[in-house]
This record gives structure tokens, sequence and C-alpha cells, in this order.
């Protein structure tokens, strides 16, 4: 559907994700997917010389030089075909450059754009999910490193990253005790003093996710990420990042979403029974226009949260919106478009099973749901009581 907010430069940049993913993406999601294989290095290649690393990132770095907006919408596109092929644009944008060291910074910001710098981040811990200050991974200083120790969960492309984003605890401080390290290493490896174990998911297949220990492991002092002069902002890198992402889930939800009605829409117009296609019981129809109008409230709605981001406007209440409104729309419709296919639909032979097991994470990842309505109550009282 059209929107006032598509210029003609933003209609022809979802052409041109919708024309790539058609010719480079959806050969491979399939079988990539069945397999439970990594996002190749071919694809991850295609992908950098599109520039898709690189989309948020200034002209004068060697990125797109485009905001929010358009990030999400490329990223919406892909996610129509595979949502993984999506989700591994946001290990790029500049993540992992913020170091202290000018002209590193400006290396790494390159090499982000041009797809050479990609992040696996390491988080969560066990006890350290929705509450990410509760993280208990030490980092003490040792001379000009630190020496860190300790367990991460759901570290997603730990492998095949060029860089493991870690948070450490610094100091005793619940919040101000936390840094960001970067921890370099060649593609496919992981770094020395880390062991890994592959988390058995099932979905979002593509980027393995690892469960990592840490023993011992040297970090130069050099390699904290940091606002300014300041350490000790690691939760706060965290918080800063989110708005970001919470957008560009709710914009991989609507791709997600949005692939499984259009295969939903082509199966119920060539499938007979009763001696008509499926698409013309009422039933049926009723079942793709409440789709169909979700996904668009959504879309519209991640719009909105975008263009405020981008503005520089406060929008934590509004990307929460968007986030929760678009994951929980997500699974309702393609486990509706699952319905249609009927017993086809609970086969790997159609993609509409992908998009329904994908949905089901974007719920959980950058913030649950019952996170989301926290942020959003909170703020929702604080301007009732203004």
């Amino acid at each position: 559907m059209a929107s006032a907010l598509l210029s003609r430069e933003r209609a022809n940049l979802i052409a041109e994700a919708r024309e790539f993913t058609r010719e480079e993406v959806l050969p491979v999601a399939g079988p990539l997917d069945s397999a439970q294989k990594d996002i190749p290095d071919e694809l991850m290649d295609k992908l950098a010389e599109r520039g898709y690393f690189g989309i948020i990132i200034p002209r004068d770095h060697g990125g797109m030089g485009h905001g929010v907006f358009e990030y999400c919408i490329i990223s919406e596109e892909i996610s129509r075909v595979w949502m993984s092929a999506a989700s591994v644009l946001a290990r790029a944008q500049g993540m992992g450059t913020a170091v202290r060291d000018a002209e590193w910074r400006e290396e790494l910001m390159r090499r982000a754009a041009a797809g050479r710098w990609i992040a696996g981040a390491a988080l969560s811990e066990a006890n350290a999910g929705s509450d990410l200050a509760g993280v208990a991974t030490s980092a003490v200083r040792d001379g000009d490193d630190y020496v860190v120790n300790g367990e991460k969960k759901w570290c997603g492309m730990a492998k095949v990253a060029d860089f493991i984003m870690l948070l450490a605890r610094t100091g005793e401080e619940r919040i101000k005790g936390l840094d960001t390290f970067i921890l370099p290493k060649p593609r496919h490896t992981l770094p020395d003093g880390v062991t890994g174990e592959v988390l058995p998911k099932i979905g979002y297949h593509g980027i393995t996710s690892w469960e990592l220990t840490l023993t011992d492991v040297r970090v130069p002092a050099a390699n904290i990420l940091m606002q300014g002069d300041q350490t000790g902002t690691g939760f706060y890198d965290m918080v800063r990042m989110l708005n970001r992402a919470r957008i560009h889930t709710a914009a991989r939800s609507v791709g997600a979403a949005q692939g499984a009605l259009d295969e939903a829409t082509e199966y119920a117009k060539g499938r007979r029974q009763f001696g008509k296609a499926i698409s013309e019981f009422q039933a049926i129809q009723f079942k793709l226009a409440d789709m169909a109008t979700e996904i668009e409230a959504a879309r519209q709605l991640y719009y909105y949260a975008a263009e405020l981001l981008d503005a520089g406007e406060r929008c934590e209440k509004e990307c929460s919106m968007a986030k929760l409104f678009a994951s929980e729309m997500s699974e309702r419709v393609t486990s509706e478009a699952l319905q249609i296919l009927g017993g086809n639909g609970y086969t790997t032979r159609y993609s509409v099973e992908r998009h329904w097991r994908d949905a089901r994470l974007t719920k959980i990842f950058e913030g649950t749901s019952e996170i989301q309505k926290v942020i959003i109550s909170r703020r929702h009282l604080a301007e009732a009581a203004a």
C-alpha cells in the first residue's frame, strides 16, 4: 500500500530490495533454513555489494547515508522471504565502532559499511536477559588489558562474525559498573579463551546462536566502546541501541507476515475444494482481509516511529508500541496463513512454516512483549501526570 511517507527515493529502495531478494535470497532461503546452515559468505558478500551493511552509516564514512526509516523498509522487504537475511544487516550499521582512537574508529566504520565488520553480540546471560543490568561476566583491569571471565547466552553469529561485542562488569555499581568491549577475530573462529556450544533453536536459522564460556580472555583497554571519554557506559550503550533495534524488529515482523500473506493468497487462488478456488469462500476472504489490515496497521506504526527517531524526537513509547504491535500481529498472521494452507502449511514445502517459526521469536528478542508493555505504560502514565 502506498504511503505519504514513501518518497520516490524510498519507493525505489523498496523496489531494488525486492528485486535483490527475489534473485539472491529466495533461491537459497528454503534450503539453508531447512539445513540449519549459517548464511553463507557468498550471500554476505552480495548484501555488502548492495551497501546494505551501511544503510545508516554516513556517506563520508563509506555508507549509504540513509536513516532508520530506509534501513527498516529495506529490511522489511528482505524479511518477506527470509527474516534471517534481514537480521544480519543489524550486525553492522556502525555497531562496535565507538572506540576512543579516532583513526581506528574511522577504519572500523568503513569496514562496517563494506560488510567487513560484522558483530556477534554477547550480551545476555543465564540470569541477565530482560534484566540486562544483571550481567555477571567480569572484566578485571590488568595493566593495559582487561581479563574477562564468565558465560554468555544467545550470541548470534559468534563464529562467523568479525568481532564479538561483549557486555561485562568492570565495577560494582549495578548500572554504571558495565562496559562494552570488542573482541576482533578471524571469521569462522572463536577468540582465544572462548569456547562455545550451539543452541538448538526451533527457528531463526541462518544465524547460529551460541552459549559462550570466556576463560581468562585478555582484551586491550583500547577495545572499550565509549561515548566521549566516559567508561562505565555499557548499559546505556545498549539502551541507546534499543529504539532502533525495536523498530527494526517491527519491520522484520511486518516482512515475515507479508511473506506469509503473499503465499497464503496465491495458494488460496489456486487451491480448489468443492468445485471452486478456496479464495471464493467468504471464510477465507475474511481471513485475508483481517491479515492485510493488521499488516498495514503495523507497517504504518513502525513508519511513524522511524520518522520520529530520524527526527531526533524522544520516542521510546512509540518504538515499543511498534515492536509490540508488529510482533504480536506477525505471530497471528503467520499462523492464519498456515491455517489457510491446511495440511500443506504444516510441511516444509512451503515457506509459510518458516515465517511462522521466525515470527514467534519477534515477541521475545529486543525486549519481550511484556517488557514493551511496561515501557509503554510507564511513559503513558508519566505523560498523563504532566
